[in-house]
């Protein structure tokens, strides 16, 4: 009588022994591509901190970017931090607040602070820049509402700044994105962008309450007036957004 090669074998047990091995493994998987986002860890000084884990970096994962525009890889040091902050720690111990040294609008520090994204412009399916001015495009027209062009911008301490010369129009999704406004030469040269959820269109004025005439001078610039990168979006909104804590020294003060 011949005995089959897995008579004596125990595939019940083989079987749970290839679950522990694959659910083991699914772990330590997934932990790695957990630190795929903020890694190398960083401490507030911006020094190398230890990575709080077991199981090492993943290697590089290279992403091919759309549109001819090269490769990305994570969590490599590829991605630029900004240095040389203007701020500094209240008390020298770990865990304290840091608090601006100069003037956090222009500093980016704290609500003001933006990422220093791609200076290239967001792209449509197409290979197209989304964000256009709608003087740039026929495709659209105010139907409905109250056209903001030509109307005067008012601050948040209600001096008129500039007059809003156009809109700009993210093209895929059909809204508008930003305002444009000529600036008033006693408050700044040239145009600029306000994010139209930054900005409140009344009857005879466009309302900015989030910064005062003195900080206008001081919005960060597109370079193209037919485009808008994605790093000058970021310093864009976050220049009016720093605003509604730092225009005015009683707004770090708890509000009722």
């Amino acid at each position: 009588m011949t005995e089959t090669f897995f008579g004596e074998f125990d595939l019940a047990s083989l079987s749970l022994w290839l679950f522990y091995l694959f659910f083991f493994g699914l772990i330590v998987y997934l932990q790695r591509e957990n630190m795929r986002e903020g890694y190398p860890l960083e401490d507030e000084q911006g020094n190398a901190a230890p990575t709080p884990s077991v199981f090492p970096l993943p290697e590089d994962k290279t992403f091919k970017l759309a549109h001819g525009r090269g490769e990305v890889s994570y969590p490599s040091q590829q991605v630029q931090e900004r240095e040389d902050l203007a701020m500094e720690q209240t008390q020298p111990i770990r865990g304290y607040p840091f608090v601006p040294t100069g003037d956090p609008l222009v500093d980016g520090i704290g609500p003001a602070a933006w990422v220093q994204r791609r200076d290239v412009p967001e792209l449509d399916g197409h290979g197209h820049p989304k964000i256009v001015p709608m003087a740039a495009t026929e495709n659209f027209h105010v139907a409905a509402g109250r056209d903001p062009r030509g109307l005067p911008v008012m601050s948040g301490d209600k001096v008129v700044v500039g007059t809003v010369t156009d809109m700009w129009i993210d093209e895929p999704e059909q809204l508008v994105r930003f305002l444009e406004y000529q600036l008033d030469p006693e408050w700044g040269q040239g145009k600029r962008l306000v994010p139209m959820t930054l900005a409140v269109i009344k009857r005879d004025h466009v309302k900015i309450r989030t910064i005062y005439a003195k900080h206008f001078a001081n919005v960060p610039s597109h370079a193209s007036p037919r485009q808008v990168t994605l790093l000058e979006e970021d310093k864009i909104a976050a220049y009016y957004a720093g605003g509604v804590i730092y225009a005015d020294e009683e707004r770090l003060e708890p509000q009722l």
